[in-house]
């Protein structure tokens, strides 16, 4: 399915206007207008699992984008410079561009180097970060006048005129595919498993770049019946599971089935993740489809505050019965890693969770040591077994 996405993506098949969109954009408001829409952070996720994103990464870096910077941003930017060095022959050119800040501000200045790059508009939808001490009645007016002000400016481009009760239409195909996708990831909860967090991040690909369309519908339908089957036959995607575990972060891409075999081999299921978690949505049922989308785009996971976060991770490990929990301190992804540390020490502390934090990166893999990443798993794989058994 995804090699059909990106076949139709092509740079000799795209005759509609191409957009790049970040992963928590409106972009249903595009679907509704006939944009073709494409991903660099999905894109970015390929190169991490073929594993090309660290030439494409010394690329970018030897044109000035620092070491630090986001290897996703870093290895896309380089893809459109040298599509010749990138897997599928980089992205087609887009039209413009739209950027929604909900999920970091990395993406901003991505964007605008694509903006500059290409010559092309780009659009910014600004998210305010949600405090829960205040009313969020406000933020969701903020972005409704920005959706609102954003449709005349896309129909100029797309040379058409939002239909309202298709975009509502295209909303209802967004909801019951993240309603599927809640239900998928709650199958995690059963005993034995059916699902391991690896099979989530193979899967969450349509969730993150086909909202809104009935593919997404129809492929999580088959997978939601299939993990039902396995429950009933009690098929476990660990063996003999003993230890349930829950998956902090970003996977690492070019290592996903390799590490997660090794935790697999100690009898360690990843039965939840926060990461997948973050398109557990619900456009709910408002009559101005404009307020739905701002309620839900701006509820992103890591546009959320600490304590907040911290709730929803304790949530998860009490409601799928977790024995322990790895963190992915991703050196990419700052504003998901930086509060790890005390996430650490709480989730000790509150549930005596045994934690294992792993320093990596989501695609280089210049950020990630075997040796030591196998020793600090033996050793944290012990601490659970002890502590379950105790």
């Amino acid at each position: 399915m995804m090699d059909d996405y990106y076949a139709l993506r092509s740079g000799e098949n795209t005759e509609r206007p191409v957009a790049y969109v970040t992963s928590g954009a409106p972009v249903e408001i595009l679907e509704a207008l006939g944009i073709t829409t494409i991903y660099p952070e999905n894109y970015g996720a390929l190169c991490g699992a073929r594993r090309a994103s660290t030439p494409l990464c010394e690329i970018a870096e030897s044109k000035g984008y620092p070491d630090d910077l986001c290897s996703y941003a870093k290895g896309h930017l380089a893809a459109s410079m040298k599509p010749e060095k990138a897997p599928l022959g980089g992205l087609p050119p887009p039209d413009f561009l739209l950027c929604c800040n909900n999920i970091c501000q990395t993406v901003v200045k991505w964007y605008q180097a694509l903006s500059d790059y290409y010559g092309c508009p780009l659009f910014i939808v600004d998210v305010p970060f949600l405090n829960p001490k205040e009313k969020p009645e406000p933020v969701y007016l903020y972005l409704k006048s920005q959706f609102e002000e954003l449709v005349p400016e896309i129909e100029r481009i797309a040379q058409t005129r939002l239909n309202r009760e298709y975009l509502s239409e295209v909303i209802y195909l967004s909801g019951q595919a993240l309603s599927l996708w809640t239900e998928i990831r709650s199958m995690g909860r059963f005993k034995p498993s059916p699902v391991n967090v690896p099979d989530l991040f193979m899967a969450m690909a349509p969730i993150v770049v086909m909202r809104g369309k009935n593919q997404a519908v129809s492929f999580y339908s088959e997978m939601l019946d299939e993990l039902k089957r396995r429950v009933t036959n009690g098929t476990a995607a660990v063996p003999g599971e003993r230890f349930r575990l829950l998956w902090d972060n970003i996977a690492i891409w070019p290592q996903l089935l390799p590490l997660y075999r090794l935790f697999a081999e100690r009898d360690g299921c990843f039965v939840v993740d926060t990461y997948t978690n973050s398109w557990s949505m619900n456009f709910g049922s408002e009559d101005d489809p404009f307020e739905g989308m701002a309620k839900v785009y701006s509820k992103a996971f890591i546009n959320l505050d600490f304590q907040t976060r911290l709730e929803i991770i304790k949530c998860l490990a009490r409601d799928y019965e977790v024995t322990g929990v790895v963190m992915h301190a991703n050196r990419s992804c700052k504003p998901f890693s930086l509060c790890q540390p005390l996430l650490h020490r709480l989730l000790n502390k509150d549930l005596g969770l045994p934690c294992l934090i792993l320093e990596a990166d989501m695609s280089d893999t210049r950020a990630f040591n075997v040796n030591a990443t196998k020793e600090r798993l033996s050793a944290f794989m012990e601490i659970v077994e002890i502590i379950s058994e105790s």
